[in-house]
């Protein structure tokens, strides 16, 4: 009896969905990759702080002046090998990092997120209802823009005084015009598609046709402002809190620890603001890689 030979029909290749195609070209970058690592690391390490950090820098009964301002590596009098030196409280320096990262990225990620929120829905709005409502949110976003960061978020601060809150509040109220502007200029676009149009024939409610028809339209770009306004948010709050507006003493950031060694670098303590400087760079530099290669990866226009 001959053996029969079936032939198999081919199987057709899998689609490939464009969450899989996203990941794939962010993955192709060796750039992107690393920073996205380093972040994740920075991350890992600001959320374990309390249990893998050598001390509580902000307990006092951790605290003992005498090991102020000791060099990296010297061992303290409580035992502690110091290995990023210490500050002039006796402060580990390590630790204080570790617990400098938190407040940072709670500071930059927490504002970078409700200007997004307030940003995107004016954003939308104004471009939908166009006419004297987009005029006046324009006008707003112009008179935003025109005024210097740094100087602007001051003022705010002047006024309502240090704090964590405060200092969110103030880097919110500097931050939302990028994402209107941002918002605005892609749900022009869109206002004018099918789906748009076919969402008015139906009468359906003003605020789902914007949250849930325009806006994940007008998401690519939006991101990419995200992760970048992140970044800048963790420096304008380490700049508050090097020129004494920040957040208070008891809940420094990275900002706050490079204010207390500056008077030292002339003296030679260099370690007790170029450790935090250098996390402070590392932590921006990562986010900056991220959102570069993000904007390529979600705007056609500038691949390669």
């Amino acid at each position: 009896m001959s053996d029969v030979t079936l032939d198999k029909a081919p199987v057709a290749p899998k689609e490939e969905t464009p969450f899989r195609r996203f990941v794939s070209e962010f993955m192709a970058s060796k750039i992107a990759v690393g920073g996205l690592l380093v972040f994740s690391i920075i991350v890992v390490v600001a959320l374990l702080a309390p249990w893998i950090a050598p001390q509580n820098p902000y307990d006092l009964g951790q605290i003992d002046i005498m090991d102020g301002r000791l060099e990296p590596g010297e061992v303290g009098g409580s035992g502690i090998t110091h290995w990023l030196g210490t500050d002039d409280q006796g402060r580990d320096m390590l630790s204080g990092i570790m617990y400098g990262l938190r407040i940072s990225l709670t500071v930059g990620a927490g504002s970078a997120l409700i200007a997004c929120l307030v940003g995107a829905s004016l954003g939308l709005l104004a471009a939908y209802a166009g006419g004297r409502t987009d005029t006046v949110i324009m006008r707003l976003v112009d008179l935003q823009l025109s005024f210097p960061t740094i100087l602007a978020a001051l003022m705010i601060l002047a006024f309502l005084g240090k704090g964590i809150m405060n200092v969110v509040i103030a880097l919110v109220i500097v931050e939302w015009a990028y994402y209107a502007r941002t918002v605005r200029g892609s749900a022009l676009v869109e206002r004018r598609r099918e789906y748009i149009e076919a969402a008015q024939c139906l009468a359906l409610p003003t605020r789902r046709i914007l949250f849930r028809h325009l806006l994940p339209n007008c998401l690519p770009p939006l991101i990419v402002v995200g992760t970048i306004q992140v970044a800048r948010a963790i420096a304008l709050e380490a700049t508050l809190s090097f020129l004494g507006l920040g957040v208070p003493i008891t809940e420094p950031s990275l900002g706050l620890l490079i204010a207390n060694g500056y008077e030292y670098m002339l003296s030679g303590k260099y370690w007790i603001s170029f450790y935090p400087g250098v996390a402070l760079l590392v932590t921006i530099v990562s986010i900056n890689l991220m959102g570069d290669h993000l904007r390529d990866v979600l705007n056609p226009r500038l691949k390669k």
